[in-house]
């Protein structure tokens, strides 16, 4: 029995290609209209044929085989599809057909499946393609005609005057890199718009002199950029638009241990990936051999990104490996991204300012919390301020010992964010006094927020995740 993770997505070249219909009703006949459409040769196996059947047949587009079903008429066939509304035949082809290794489809029958037929948006010779594994078709319609209205009607236009010049470019500009900058250059560029208009004759001036111009950089020594892209807390739904197109266009993306496998899914599939991650008491790259490698990598005249969790300018290192770039003269954007401060207590339902409970917010790092001249304790210790401790599992024991010593309340609410924004997203709450036991049971990476804001906790949470109170901790401990 197949499930919907069985399904691997590919496109069909069925031009010329002999296919078996089970069936002639209304159904058979969307799917005859698809398989015509496809160039596909259908021969039918039905009791009656409705009238378009005749007609097709009368017409030469469908050969029709008679009223039975019989497993030799699949010897000859490169698939069969199965739209009757008699189960017991439906099931007869099916097992036929996996006996003779043949694609078969079962109309409305995922598990009689050995392919689906995905909703389609056709914009010849462009074809997107959306299912759901055969577990919700409506929902893949939906989807279809969603994105289908957002979708240029031209842009099959485009593809086909791409189709033209293909071999030309291959021939001219000689490896598959920058072949790939040239399209993303001028697919982006004037091109589609000219096309759009019929202006056919400047739209091959626009080739002529890109394809000129592209010839003549593929001799100079290419330099590449480094693009710091701020990965969020966790929800691949929270990186900016600006961070999706770099990880996109990216040729190599160096990534940290906090950047969700989300948001790794969204890279680019034939991009390199490298992780360059720094976990607290696990093997890491140290900082140096990852600034070394950007450099080298633009150098060679690739795209790089360094992918980093939350936004590579709070407590990501990102200012240090921007001044790295700079001094190697190597061109370097910044894409910020949300703060775990800012995401990871969002989705816990802690605003980190509310009136009458805080009137500010301070982000520290707890790394330095071991050096009591690092931080100004007493500042830290002041009442209507949320305080946040990025990386403070470690010292909580000090963090909490310095802030009472410094007048913070013993009683002051605190919680612990652990996998913030993500589905295993988990909120340990508690007083200050209790911290430090808190962060033995807390998973990591977490977030501590110290504060009487986190009072508002269990009013606020809206995200459904799993909320433990300090009673519980000593329990599960």
């Amino acid at each position: 029995m197949n499930d919907s993770s069985s399904f691997f997505a590919l496109f069909a070249n069925l031009h010329n290609r002999p296919v078996l219909l089970v069936g002639a009703g209304t159904v058979a006949e969307r799917k005859a209209l698809a398989l015509l459409k496809a160039g596909a040769r259908i021969k039918v196996v039905a009791r009656e044929l409705s009238e378009q059947f005749v007609n097709w047949q009368l017409e030469g587009r469908i050969e029709y085989l008679g009223e039975k079903f019989h497993p030799q008429q699949l010897s000859t066939v490169y698939l069969v599809v199965a739209a009757t509304n008699d189960e017991a035949l439906n099931q007869r082809v099916y097992v036929a057909a996996e006996a003779q290794s043949t694609f078969c489809n079962v109309v409305d029958s995922p598990k009689h499946c050995s392919y689906i037929t995905p909703a389609v948006i056709d914009r010849h010779p462009l074809q997107i393609a959306i299912s759901s594994g055969g577990t919700a078709p409506v929902l893949a319609r939906l989807w279809r005609e969603r994105i289908e209205s957002q979708l240029p009607q031209h842009i099959g236009k485009v593809a086909s005057f791409v189709d033209r010049w293909r071999q030309e470019v291959k021939t001219k500009i000689k490896t598959l890199a920058k072949r790939r900058y040239f399209w993303e250059e001028i697919l982006q560029g004037p091109l589609s718009g000219t096309i759009e208009v019929g202006d056919e004759e400047r739209a091959m001036q626009i080739m002529r002199d890109a394809i000129q111009q592209a010839q003549h950089k593929q001799h100079q020594q290419p330099l590449g950029e480094v693009v710091l892209v701020g990965a969020g807390p966790g929800d691949a739904g929270l990186l900016t638009l600006k961070a999706l197109q770099a990880i996109q266009a990216a040729d190599v993306v160096l990534y940290d241990a906090l950047v969700s496998p989300a948001v790794l899914e969204l890279v680019r599939r034939d991009a390199d990936r490298i992780n360059v991650g720094k976990r607290a008491g696990a093997h890491h790259v140290i900082q140096e051999k990852t600034n070394a490698l950007m450099v080298k990598l633009a150098k060679e005249g690739q795209r790089v990104v360094r992918l980093k969790g939350g936004d590579p300018f709070v407590f990501g290192r990102g200012g240090e490996e921007a001044q790295v770039l700079a001094k190697e003269g190597i061109p370097f954007r910044i894409v910020p991204g949300i703060s775990a401060a800012l995401g990871a207590t969002a989705y816990a339902g802690i605003p980190l300012t509310h009136r009458e409970l805080a009137h500010s917010a301070i982000l520290i790092s707890g790394s330095g919390a071991e050096d009591k001249d690092a931080n100004d304790w007493k500042a830290l210790a002041k009442t209507e301020q949320t305080l946040v401790v990025y990386m403070g599992s470690l010292k909580a024991a000090t963090i909490q010992e310095q802030l009472i010593a410094h007048g913070r309340k013993a009683n002051t609410p605190v919680a612990i964010i652990s996998r913030g924004t993500t589905e295993q997203q988990e909120v340990v709450t508690g007083s200050l006094a209790e911290l430090s036991q808190l962060a033995l049971t807390a998973p990591r990476p977490s977030l501590i927020v110290i504060g009487e804001v986190v009072s508002l906790h269990q009013e606020l949470a809206w995200n459904n995740q799993h909320a433990i109170t300090a009673t519980e901790v000593a329990l599960r401990a």
